[in-house]
């Protein structure tokens, strides 16, 4: 082996090359377990000379790599960039433990205009990234010291992991031991519980450069409508997904349709109502033609992505066709504006009784019911999360009070931090639509158990 030509002298030219029946003539003493001129070291010396062997080659490695990083950030290139490292993958990789190619890559293509956004290159997906997706999806979070995560905060993520289906799921902590992860370590995570990688046939890694791509969609700096908020929504869809009742008769179909539908269903929301779209002439709010503005945007960015990352390719066209649909009509039921129409169809059929979930139309229903509870049922989680949804909620729109005062505009409703508190926006916002919701469904006995309600 050429890495071990430090530690043996080579062969001079001419010289006849020993069979490995020949003994080796070594100095006396200058190996262990010499005995008799010949090479007969015990397995666990051997084993722990190998370990050293290459424990020395990657650290001459890795100051190689960390000596181009170092060059990199001096040159002010995209490879010292910490949001590309933070974003690309599942956690944040140490500093150099990319292969070489990937920056000679990742700088070049940039540089010469080859790769037109940011987000493009956010995307390039190396070597060293394919062996994590493929070990994550085959378990749950990579378990090598190349990351910014030590085994105790991977092991703490494994550990909720493995609680998932509960209601007091962390998702703000879990965000934290994933590295601000938390959407796509949960989305591998429930695809592999629940068998839809192997039932559709997905390929591991391009399936991870989707869950990426959602991911990366959300504005991290909105304080409510980010990749956190799509985790925990979720994270409350794979519960309600669970419940007896309605899993008896779910396909993977329907399961993966809920997953994607609650993981995508607010990307790349700018933060703001879509009042404030329709006042201040956005031109999505042109495109909508004024109605469910936001919803609309949320579906074909969603559709775009899946497009782009081929996910579906390998199905037929009409299977594709039918499962995008069926996403439009799960995100589009997430509008706050066609609340009473959803209201108004359950009580009909809970109170008819004619709920049959065997029908492929009734199970669509119940699913849409069950995105909308997923997107609002943060005033049911403990009260610790609660307390700091509802934080974030106000902040955000705070935020937007401000931007219509900046721009002389009537301050929307609940967005005035003068006037308005925590308290009277929660109830104005969310707890009275969950009240009537919840309490439909709670009175007729529907598919949801007491501890979910």
């Amino acid at each position: 082996m050429p890495v071990l030509e430090r530690f043996f002298p080579a062969a001079e030219p001419g010289r006849r090359r020993r069979t490995g029946e020949e003994p080796m003539p070594f100095p006396m003493g200058s190996l262990p377990g010499y005995q008799q001129g010949t090479l007969a070291w015990d397995l666990p010396e051997m084993i722990k000379m190998v370990k050293l062997v290459w424990k020395s080659k990657g650290e001459l490695r890795g100051a190689k790599h960390r000596g181009v990083l170092e060059s990199e950030d001096a040159l002010g290139g995209p490879a010292g960039d910490a949001r590309v490292r933070g974003q690309t993958g599942v956690v944040s990789e140490r500093r150099g433990s990319y292969p070489f190619i990937d920056f000679r890559l990742l700088n070049n293509t940039t540089l010469s205009g080859e790769i037109g956004t940011k987000k493009k290159v956010k995307r390039l997906l190396s070597f060293q990234r394919y062996f994590h997706a493929s070990r994550l999806l085959r378990g749950i979070v990579p378990q090598a010291s190349l990351y910014l995560l030590d085994e105790d905060y991977l092991g703490q993520a494994r550990h909720m992991l493995s609680k998932v289906g509960m209601w007091d799921f962390d998702i703000f902590l879990f965000d934290r031991l994933t590295n601000g992860n938390s959407l796509v370590t949960l989305l591998c995570h429930l695809f592999n519980v629940h068998g839809l990688i192997h039932h559709f046939q997905l390929d591991m890694v391009t399936l991870h450069r989707f869950f990426v791509m959602v991911q990366e969609d959300y504005h991290s700096q909105n304080p409510y409508h980010n990749a956190v908020h799509a985790a925990d929504v979720t994270q409350a869809m794979h519960c309600y997904l669970r419940e007896p009742k309605l899993a008896n008769f779910l396909t993977p179909s329907d399961i993966m349709l809920g997953l994607l539908a609650a993981a995508a269903h607010d990307v790349d929301h700018p933060g703001v109502n879509q009042p404030f779209l329709i006042k201040t002439k956005h031109h999505l709010a042109s495109l909508y033609q004024n109605v469910s503005v936001l919803e609309n945007h949320h579906w074909r960015s969603t559709i775009g992505m899946l497009r782009e990352s081929r996910l579906l390719a390998h199905l037929p066209k009409e299977v594709t066709q039918d499962i995008e649909q069926q996403l439009g009509s799960l995100i589009l039921a997430t509008d706050i504006n066609r609340q009473n129409e959803f209201l108004i169809r359950l009580k009909s059929h809970l109170d008819n009784q004619d709920l049959r979930l065997e029908d492929a139309q009734d199970r669509h229903f119940m699913l849409q019911i069950a995105l909308k509870c997923a997107d609002i049922c943060n005033p049911c989680r403990v009260w610790d999360l609660s307390k700091q949804w509802s934080e974030r909620v106000c902040e955000e729109f705070y935020r937007q009070g401000d931007l219509e005062q900046k721009f002389e505009l009537e301050i929307s409703p609940l967005c005035n931090q003068q006037k308005d508190t925590v308290p009277s926006i929660q109830i104005g916002n969310q707890c009275e639509t969950l009240v009537i919701l919840f309490s439909e469904i709670s009175s007729k006995g529907c598919w949801l158990s007491e501890s979910l309600l």
